[in-house]
């Protein structure tokens, strides 16, 4: 049997230039943080004792003999890729899915993680985000960017750089006493499932051409603010960043925020924050805020129709956390 805890990830600056319509020819570059919140996958061979050979408990329980007949996809396809058949797979979260987190690609990764353990291979994380990339969005056919893959394989605190030749993930390397700072001025807020990724991701990608100028700035905006995250100046300019940067991302496209968004975040300014965004493609899911520890139980009190999560931030990534082989 295996288990494998797999991160959600907050992404804070340059997503939208990760996907291949604009880093192959632009070049992306994104920053983002893995968080203390997780899926989780049980992974085991199947005794052969029922009339269908696998079993996948997921918010259904799906029974079946070929992976074929799977109706969850990117099951079906990782089963398939992998040639695994006889196996019994549960799963769990910390946080709901289509929330902005990153939830549908930690799924992949940490299944991926899962099946290639249960075989007894081991499997580098570049090669486990490279592989859930290809699973979700070449074989599920998914539209997407590729941010994701690589926050839940790596995890920590990091900028990735994006084009047409590969990827990098390389580690912002944060004194220990300023990623605190940092994560002290973070609040994250639920602001209900109004969301369908794939149609808001499929309307900004075929928006990219006119929006190069937009991803370039926020792109930049990813050193910018690795600069103030590594000195030793005013944290709250992350703050006032992604304040500017979430008004970058609301032009991007007219599905990305709506008027119960807009007034969210409006509430959140006028209690004390300095700045946030929505997480993951838009319309829905989580809220992250950047406000000062002081001014956090006015900003609480102003949303307390909304669901408060605390977070902190992980460094592990994907990892098996319980493993005990079949008895030869």
């Amino acid at each position: 049997m295996i288990i494998v805890q797999t991160p959600f990830r907050m992404s804070f600056f340059g997503g939208g230039t990760d996907f291949p319509v604009y880093y192959e020819e632009y070049g992306g570059k994104v920053l983002s943080t893995s968080i203390d919140k997780y899926c989780y996958h049980t992974i085991r061979y199947f005794p052969q004792f029922f009339p269908y050979k696998n079993q996948l408990t997921y918010s259904i329980i799906e029974r079946f003999n070929s992976y074929d007949e799977v109706e969850h996809p990117v099951v079906r396809e990782a089963l398939h890729y992998l040639d695994i058949n006889c196996v019994q797979i549960n799963y769990d979260a910390d946080l709901p899915a289509r929330s902005g987190l990153g939830t549908s690609s930690s799924f992949t990764v940490g299944l991926l993680n899962g099946l290639h353990s249960l075989r007894g291979e081991f499997v580098d994380k570049m090669s486990l985000a490279k592989e859930a990339i290809y699973v979700e969005r070449v074989l599920c056919g998914e539209e997407g960017g590729v941010q994701d893959q690589l926050s839940a394989a790596f995890g920590g605190l990091n900028k990735m750089i994006f084009t047409a030749s590969g990827f990098e993930v390389n580690p912002v390397v944060v004194a220990g006493r300023r990623k605190k700072l940092l994560c002290d001025h973070l609040m994250l807020f639920f602001t209900g499932f109004e969301r369908f990724s794939g149609e808001i991701v499929c309307e900004q990608i075929k928006k990219t051409p006119n929006n190069v100028s937009e991803l370039k700035e926020m792109s930049a905006l990813v050193d910018e603010a690795e600069s103030v995250l590594v000195g030793s100046g005013d944290i709250h300019e992350f703050g006032r960043m992604l304040d500017y940067s979430w008004q970058l991302k609301r032009s991007l496209s007219g599905k990305i925020s709506n008027d119960n968004i807009d007034m969210i975040y409006s509430r959140a300014k006028r209690a004390g924050a300095i700045g946030g965004k929505l997480l993951g493609a838009g319309a829905g899911g989580f809220m992250l805020l950047f406000v000062e520890p002081e001014k956090q139980p006015g900003v609480a009190e102003e949303l307390a129709d909304l669901m408060n999560v605390p977070v902190g931030f992980e460094t592990s990534g994907t990892k098996v956390i319980y493993y005990k082989p079949l008895q030869e």
